[in-house]
């Protein structure tokens, strides 16, 4: 990743963190404005990562790792655009970089980043932290998330494994999409949603990404009102409820009332 994409990075967090302090002072047109910022340089980060996947595959092997362990990770949760599980991380990051991750480093790494977070709280732009389950607000198992996403697509209600898993489909298809030769590994994880995805593809064969993501969209119709609705009562009670840490990391120690009481 060129270092324009890092600072893209940082930048996208930064506003992501500005749309969120202005959408809480009430200040509409601020928020606006920064929104249409924050998308000019998600499309510009997009374009960056489209340039990384088409340089050749002897050049990116030659070269090693390219990020950090946790830029990594953060890159590729950032592509799903939904909390994910370490194996499907790594499968999207081997798909587009063909870089290697060792599962044993993805277990420890959201404890570090909370060991990060309470020894210098909100000292980097973003952390690696937990999903959290809408009843208890507890860390959902296996599920990393970035917290610079809204609370609401950081909790998991009964539809969200579905929503998220459909929300990363389409994500998937628009970056394969915008791809000459997107190479056989970025094929085979697309067809690994499309199979599960009624009227995505017959076959691997004749998959398109169009067609992968008509497909995930039509069905996210059906599940997505719902699933919102149920996902933003439980981060409102996650809000009034639980400190920084927890907001970030999931309640350990009690239970969350689902009354706030």
């Amino acid at each position: 990743m060129t270092s324009a994409a890092e600072a893209l990075e940082r930048r996208i967090d930064e506003l992501r963190a500005a749309v969120r302090k202005a959408v809480s002072a009430g200040e509409r047109e601020r928020a606006k404005v920064l929104r249409g910022e924050l998308r000019k340089a998600e499309q510009q980060w997009e374009e960056a990562l489209d340039e990384l996947t088409e340089q050749p595959v002897a050049a990116r092997r030659q070269t090693g790792p390219l990020l950090p362990l946790r830029e990594q990770v953060h890159q590729a949760l950032n592509l799903l655009g939904a909390p994910a599980a370490p194996k499907l991380i790594i499968a999207v990051h081997e798909a587009f970089h063909l870089g290697e991750m060792i599962p044993a480093r993805l277990t420890s790494l959201r404890r570090d980043e909370e060991r990060s977070f309470r020894s210098a709280p909100h000292s980097r732009p973003y952390y690696l932290c937990a999903a959290l389950t809408a009843d208890l607000l507890a860390p959902a198992r296996g599920l990393l998330a970035v917290s610079t996403w809204s609370m609401a697509t950081r909790v998991i209600g009964p539809l969200s494994p579905r929503v998220g898993f459909l929300t990363s489909a389409i994500r998937l298809a628009e970056h394969l999409d915008r791809i000459p030769d997107p190479g056989p590994q970025a094929r085979r994880l697309l067809w690994r949603f499309a199979a599960n995805i009624p009227g995505a593809a017959a076959s691997d064969d004749v998959m398109t990404a169009a067609a992968v993501a008509e497909a995930a969209e039509a069905e996210l119709e059906i599940h997505r009102d719902a699933d919102r609705s149920h996902r933003e009562a439980a981060a409102k009670r996650a809000r009034e409820q639980l400190d920084d840490v927890e907001q970030l990391f999931g309640s350990q120690l009690r239970s969350i009332s689902a009354t706030g009481s």
